[in-house]
């Protein structure tokens, strides 16, 4: 058992939380117990390494705190995350520090907290997973993200993909080439890319194959080093296309993969990959999830009731059900 002591600790408040779940959140990502000792705060735990790293974050916050520093929940989940994840960083630079994404037409801010450390996420960890409601800057960020590093020669090129589901009209009897029949499909890949970059750029890195846009069921057999590969509408994809598309991951490379699993297009029965990768790899060394809800929609204002109209409608369901699962209206 280690036993490590903060004294001073007369700013505790300012970091707990209400019910104190910021400190429970602490422990329970570090496997320690702390206890508060008039105005001392003594960090437990059987594992030195971790007792010291979380004592390490804890010693920042009150620096932070004792500098003017005020936290909410979201901004202390924000930062506990990004220290277990990396405990070398200085939170005071990394909380301080300009977040931004450089296109080629574009600067690119985070607009909320998660936008943050969805962006802070995809410049540390070799695959991240954005899961959440549309409107929240998932695909767009990620595109971003891709173009940047493009641009900046920390990847070769750029490789976008989305399964192929069909809603109703086979792809086999419309009219065209395979590329115009799974163009409307990629589109809004494309439509993000013309806002990033000009259009004699895109066409010119689309020619050279340093942007590739293609349906996932292309990506199997093949492996992608110094890639950025991003996955659109991921919660269309199987759990084998799913194990597939990871499986591609190169040398050099990072992977994005973005979804809202509450608009599942594939035949009844058949389990999204993006729910199950979320069961299978969380917590995997690595990997980030990004979990966005209804308050992160940063699109038109409309949006967000929008989707908070269908989730409460969801729930109404739900508890309408007999036997207290989901139903169709």
């Amino acid at each position: 058992m280690t036993e490590l002591i903060i004294e001073s600790v007369g700013s505790l408040q300012a970091i707990a939380g209400v019910n104190d779940k910021n400190l429970r959140r602490i422990e329970k990502r570090f496997d320690v117990q702390l206890l508060v000792r008039g105005d001392e705060l003594r960090i437990r735990g059987e594992d030195a390494a971790l007792t010291q790293q979380a004592e390490s974050l804890l010693r920042q916050l009150f620096e932070l705190v004792d500098l003017g520093r005020a936290f909410d929940e979201a901004a202390l989940k924000f930062i506990i995350h990004a220290f277990a994840d990396d405990p070398s960083i200085r939170i005071r630079e990394v909380f301080s520090e300009e977040v931004r994404i450089v296109t080629g037409k574009r600067e690119i801010a985070p607009r909320s907290l998660i936008q943050r450390e969805y962006m802070f996420a995809m410049q540390r960890f070799d695959v991240t997973l954005a899961i959440g409601p549309a409107g929240t800057g998932k695909t767009y960020l990620a595109m971003a993200a891709g173009v940047e590093a493009l641009l900046k020669k920390r990847v070769s090129r750029i490789v976008l993909t989305r399964p192929v589901v069909e809603a109703g009209e086979s792809l086999g009897f419309l009219p065209g080439t395979l590329e115009e029949k799974i163009d409307p499909y990629l589109r809004p890949l494309h439509d993000a890319l013309f806002d990033m970059l000009d259009a004699e750029k895109v066409a010119r890195l689309l020619e050279q194959r340093l942007i590739e846009i293609a349906p996932l069921a292309y990506m199997r057999g093949r492996t992608f080093n110094d890639s950025f590969l991003i996955l659109d509408e991921a919660q269309n994809a199987t759990r084998e296309q799913m194990k597939m598309f990871l499986t591609r991951l190169g040398l050099n490379s990072k992977v994005v993969i973005t979804g809202d699993i509450t608009q599942i297009d594939l035949p009844p029965r058949q389990v999204s990959g993006l729910v199950h990768v979320r069961e299978v790899l969380q917590g995997t060394q690595g990997i980030r999830f990004i979990e966005f809800t209804d308050r992160d929609v940063v699109r038109h204002e409309l949006v967000r009731r929008i989707v908070q109209a269908y989730e409460a409608h969801a729930r109404q369901l739900e508890l309408l059900a007999p036997d207290g699962g989901a139903t169709t209206p």
